[in-house]
């Protein structure tokens, strides 16, 4: 992106957690899932959260995008206080969210055509423009059950974006892929949004994938979760697979896994398997 493309790029959202707790039932008998837990999903950052299983991750999706509203604390956007859904935050979705009864094109256009805010002509040719970016240009016709898992997360992707949400939110979309898709689709995101100053804010229980995309890095603790640490990812972008045996990636891994363990080695007690991998793959890297 040069000088003249940065000065017109639009100007994305900020998300704040004001000590926000989410309780669920019966305050005597009920649940909390998340408690007094306060961070900024920062203006034109790629934020990534993770944390044990059980630790409160998708709940704050929700949160964020509205479906549910907080038992205490707020979530702003841009300052104004989130009182439910809004075009301005988009989710993907662990499992695919594309209406099994509309082509691939139509899925990607159903966001502006519901809207009614731009011309039929624009919203067509936008439409095209992001199937072509994310290699979905020869499937516009086809419909979801003919896509492979790979091509329907690049289809959520195309839908998401072409509403041009204020902030993308992403609740572990790679999850249940193949190992070479999920590669791959860390390729084509990373194409997507370095350089775009999107605000993006990507869920994942993988450790690796956290710190190939983040420039933050919002650890939480265990159930109910609150955030323990927050790192600062400084890895040089645009990011390459090759950074991922550089000595600064090492280090950045090091310090999330040792307050990662610290959390799992509580939940572990309780059967959490995102847990039980944490505590495995740090103990497998203190052996080396």
């Amino acid at each position: 992106m040069n000088r003249t493309e940065a000065a017109n790029a639009p100007e994305y959202g900020e998300i704040e957690i004001r000590d926000v707790t989410k309780r669920y039932g019966e305050e005597s008998a009920g649940t909390t899932a998340i408690e007094n837990c306060s961070f900024v999903v920062e203006r034109g950052k790629f934020s990534v959260l993770i944390g044990p299983s059980g630790s409160g991750k998708t709940t704050l999706i929700n949160l964020m995008a509205g479906y549910e509203m907080p038992t205490s604390g707020e979530i702003l956007v841009d300052g104004k206080k989130i009182n439910g859904p809004g075009w301005d935050r988009l989710v993907v979705f662990q499992e695919t969210a594309l209406f099994p009864w509309m082509t691939t094109f139509d899925n990607v256009t159903y966001g502006p055509r519901v809207q009614r805010q731009r011309a039929k002509a624009e919203i067509s040719q936008e439409a095209t423009r992001l199937l072509e970016l994310v290699g979905l240009q020869d499937f516009r016709d086809k419909y979801p059950i003919q896509l492979s898992g790979g091509m329907q997360r690049r289809a959520e992707l195309a839908r998401a974006l072409i509403n041009d949400p204020k902030v993308l939110l992403m609740d572990e979309p790679f999850r249940g892929l193949d190992a070479m898709t999920r590669e791959l689709m860390q390729e084509y995101l990373l194409r997507l949004f370095e350089g775009s100053n999107r605000t993006v804010l990507f869920v994942t229980s993988e450790i690796d994938e956290a710190i190939f995309f983040a420039d933050r890095l919002i650890i939480l603790g265990r159930s109910p979760g609150n955030v323990k640490s927050i790192i600062l990812d400084d890895l040089p972008r645009p990011r390459t697979f090759e950074m991922l045996t550089s000595q600064r990636y090492a280090q950045l891994k090091e310090e999330a896994l040792s307050i990662l363990y610290k959390e799992a080695v509580s939940a572990f007690a309780k059967g959490s398997q995102g847990a039980v991998d944490i505590v495995e793959a740090f103990e497998k890297r203190q052996s080396k």
